[in-house]
């Protein structure tokens, strides 16, 4: 061991407290809130419940995730603005999310009302009931193209990543689906196993436990090439049957409010660098559920999430779906 952490490791064990309360501005007093605004069990919750495990260890201090469903993930969030400025409570989820309340109409906030501190960026992905009758991606296309029943799709509703990646597939191909929405992705996931709808669109890692025990048969993964799913092998690329359609990441964190103390968030910053992003939890995580592991923070996370919140926002607006426009709100076109 180095011999300046050695003389810290044996100092701070003199006084009875830790290497991370020796080191870091911030000392947490007591447990931290971690509010998840989506359902038990879906991809916000498995991150969440990762990182505030590695932050315990490195804090020496309880990180408490609850869960709020509801609106969107709109609830919570806002629960978590609202809460006192004080860095003992924090929001997670998707970037995107936070980036495009405003255009909804859902919530007044943004991006840069957050210092935001990123774990894994997420892969969309269309899954179909073993039962349901469309063996590939352009087959379930024609269906959704043709002139019948519209096919109806499970998400965890309006502005979630599903629902995100359908509005996308209809933008660029002129589809027709009914739209069924859940609580979370782990419900949105759950009712297609059971055969409520025959077709998911979700976060790959909301479905890889059931690919892999064959309960769900994944059809094509947002992104421009394929995917490898451990337990499972390739998933092709949405871009085989639609080119043109855009792939960029969706980011998945936790985040405060601007405005709690600078300790805590320098604290955070440091946490991210020393432990985040040398964590063998998420990378196996991300490794396992083909998540990509992307521990970023700061500026660099801001810039990375907004490139996800301008093609999302102005696939709500182009749909119809915007409450206010995304170019008053400085969100350019990508």
């Amino acid at each position: 061991m180095h011999k300046v952490l050695a003389a810290a490791f044996v100092a701070a064990m003199a006084l009875g407290g830790t290497t991370a309360e020796a080191q870091y501005a911030w000392k947490p007093e007591r447990p931290v809130t971690i509010i998840v605004p989506w359902a038990a069990g879906g991809s916000t919750d498995q991150m969440a419940r990762i990182v505030s495990s590695e932050l315990e260890k490195e804090l020496g201090q309880k990180f408490v995730v609850v869960n709020q469903p509801g609106a969107s993930g709109s609830i919570g969030t806002k629960n978590a603005m609202e809460a006192p400025k004080d860095g003992y409570t924090w929001a997670a989820g998707a970037a995107t999310d936070v980036g495009t309340y405003r255009v909804l109409g859902m919530l007044d906030t943004g991006l840069a009302d957050w210092n935001m501190f990123f774990a894994v960026a997420n892969l969309s992905a269309i899954s179909v009931n073993p039962q349901a009758p469309y063996k590939d991606f352009g087959e379930l296309l024609a269906a959704m193209k043709g002139s019948g029943t519209p096919v109806a799709v499970a998400t965890a509703g309006l502005s979630s990543a599903g629902h995100n990646l359908m509005e996308s597939i209809k933008a660029n191909s002129g589809i027709n689906y009914r739209h069924v929405t859940y609580d979370g992705g782990n419900p949105a996931v759950i009712a297609t196993v059971s055969g409520e709808t025959p077709v998911v669109a979700q976060l790959l890692v909301e479905m890889t436990e059931m690919i892999k025990g064959k309960r769900l048969r994944p059809l094509a993964i947002l992104a421009d090439q394929p995917i490898s799913l451990e337990g499972y092998g390739e998933i092709p690329p949405i871009t085989k049957w639609l080119p043109k359609m855009p792939a960029p990441l969706n980011y998945f964190g936790i985040w405060v409010p601007k405005g709690a103390p600078d300790a805590v968030v320098s604290t955070m910053t440091e946490v991210w660098k020393n432990k985040i992003a040398k964590s063998e939890a998420l990378q196996k995580y991300a490794q396992q559920r083909s998540a990509l592991f992307a521990p970023l923070h700061g500026k660099e996370a801001q810039d990375g999430a907004f490139k996800m919140v301008r093609f999302t926002a102005w696939l709500y607006h182009d749909a119809g779906k915007s409450k206010v426009s995304p170019d008053t709100l400085g969100i350019p076109r990508l």
